[in-house]
């Protein structure tokens, strides 16, 4: 009986934060609301006199500065909204750095390179390291955006039914590394760029000269993949498969074997990226390489890492290619461009979202309510105390909570970063020590959040196994792995924040 109350209990709860997440607009809507909101609040505190004074950087130097919240429905402000539109969307740094990338990510997907690879290393995986593996692939799979969810989850669940274990394991498994590990990985992916341009713009508040490198959290999420690995593989075989009844398949299933093609492909993609690698090699090892500071000779502050995101798409091009010729997918340089085109058409939602997060971020950094907030924020913290360690892993849980509602992380760092990325500066938390604590709790609730775009595409690949499943099920299925994943991630932040190691090359955990 007491089972039944609390299953009805849970489903209660499930259902509410299914209707309070459908009351939302959709991120695009909400940022238009937002931006209203802010030309009235605008008005509002410009007539109360609302200023702050706080230390600033001026062209190099620290000089105390008093700034009062500017009126967005005066001239001024209106005349301003209006002719800085186009500028605030082609000058938001996070749009160009993911188109760009996205160029190379969409030709080495569209090829079917990704696909085959992680086929071809699922499929020569030892019985006792599949849950590792199919993890693993998970995890890497996010450097090409959604393509995990479309062909390594229901591919999870195969590959577990041919080693005669239970399908909705391998599901949870692959579900937990693409959705729950979205910001592990060893390489750098499409929303490490999007992520660093949104903190970089929220950062040049106070600091106009800073810049926060997409490798600004590498070391941490590189660290970050065997962690996750190492916790799902513990929680899909300790606790999730053991709790799952017998399972007896209707029609035995088969994953696809890799074809004759694709091994050549393969073959031909793995000699492209070697050729590629060594040629930035030369370009980056030696004391004189052309892609170091010519005055330093250092790599932190080089033409390379200003062209880290060139360099990593033609990571994914070159070998994109190199396999589509070998594949036979590719039949001319008609058909690149066609993948190209198909990649960035992919991020239409994407493009219509930043033009209008870009009006709010623009009209919230003019009215001057952004370094208000900020600095008012960061006083009120540091006169109770609440700083440090401790305001960081608040600042985990709170985004882990958000994320349950609103699930779109480009949304939701969009929104956050203009006031908690200056806000932490103001009490000596580096801009990339912020974003990391964000992508913690932003990837840590994603495997539990039911609006999540492709938590119902899960839902169905759930209910080939079980026709009984729904958004309940596959919540309380993959909750120990959202809970294990925050914990053990969080244990990690606090190892590395008392230990103070970089997060990434040149990025420290203080300001």
């Amino acid at each position: 009986m007491g089972k039944k109350k609390e299953g009805k209990l849970s489903s209660r709860m499930l259902d509410g934060v299914e209707r309070v997440g459908n009351a939302l607009p959709s991120p695009a809507t909400l940022f238009f609301i937002l931006f209203l909101i802010v030309i009235i609040l605008s008005f509002v505190f410009n007539k109360l006199g609302t200023k702050v004074t706080y230390d600033a950087i001026v062209d190099g130097k620290l000089e105390e500065t008093t700034v009062l919240v500017k009126n967005l429905l005066s001239r001024d402000g209106l005349v301003h909204i209006l002719t800085s539109a186009i500028g605030n969307f082609t000058g938001f740094f996070a749009l160009g750095t993911v188109l760009t990338i996205m160029l190379g990510v969409g030709v080495a997907d569209g090829s079917g390179l990704i696909s085959a690879l992680m086929r071809r290393v699922a499929l020569n995986t030892p019985k006792a390291l599949i849950t590792s593996v199919v993890i693993f692939l998970g995890i890497m799979s996010n450097i090409a955006s959604s393509t995990g969810y479309v062909v390594l989850v229901p591919l999870g669940a195969i590959l577990f039914m041919a080693f005669g274990r239970h399908p909705i394991a391998g599901l949870a498994a692959a579900f937990a590394g693409v959705s729950g590990g979205w910001s592990a990985n060893l390489l750098i992916g499409s929303n490490d760029p999007m992520f660093a341009g949104m903190a970089t713009a929220a950062a040049q508040t106070l600091d106009p000269n800073y810049v926060v490198q997409p490798v600004a959290n590498w070391y941490f999420m590189f660290a970050s993949t065997f962690l996750l690995v190492i916790v799902g593989t513990f929680i899909t075989d300790k606790i999730i498969e053991p709790r799952l009844p017998a399972y007896k398949p209707d029609v035995k299933e088969e994953a696809d074997s890799v074809t004759a093609d694709e091994k050549r492909g393969i073959k031909f993609a793995g000699i492209a990226t070697l050729i590629y690698l060594i040629i930035v090699a030369v370009l980056v090892i030696p004391t004189n390489g052309l892609l170091r500071d010519p005055e330093t000779g250092g790599i932190l502050k080089s033409p390379f890492m200003n062209s880290i995101i060139i360099i990593m798409m033609l990571l994914f091009l070159i070998p994109g290619i190199a396999y589509g010729y070998g594949a036979k997918t590719l039949k001319s340089e008609k058909d690149i461009i066609k993948l190209m085109e198909k990649a960035i058409s992919g991020l239409a939602s994407f493009i219509v979202l930043i033009f209008f997060a870009a009006q709010f971020n623009g009209a919230f950094e003019y009215s001057n309510m952004g370094i208000v907030l900020s600095v008012k924020g960061a006083n009120l913290l540091q006169n109770i105390g609440f700083i440090g360690l401790p305001l960081l892993i608040a600042f985990i849980i709170l985004t882990a909570f958000i994320n349950i509602f609103i699930a779109v992380d480009s949304a939701k760092w969009a929104m956050m970063a203009p006031i908690f990325v200056p806000m932490f500066m103001q009490l000596g938390i580096s801009p990339e020590m912020t974003q990391l604590a964000y992508r913690i709790g932003d990837s840590s609730t994603n495997i539990i959040a039911p609006l999540m775009p492709f938590f119902v595409l899960t839902v169905a690949f759930f209910q080939k196994y079980d026709k009984k499943a729904g958004i309940g099920s596959v919540v309380s299925t993959m909750l120990p792995y959202s809970l294990g994943f925050l914990v053990s991630w969080i244990i990690m932040f606090i190892i590395w924040y008392l230990l103070g190691l970089p997060i990434g090359p040149g990025a420290s955990i203080f300001y």
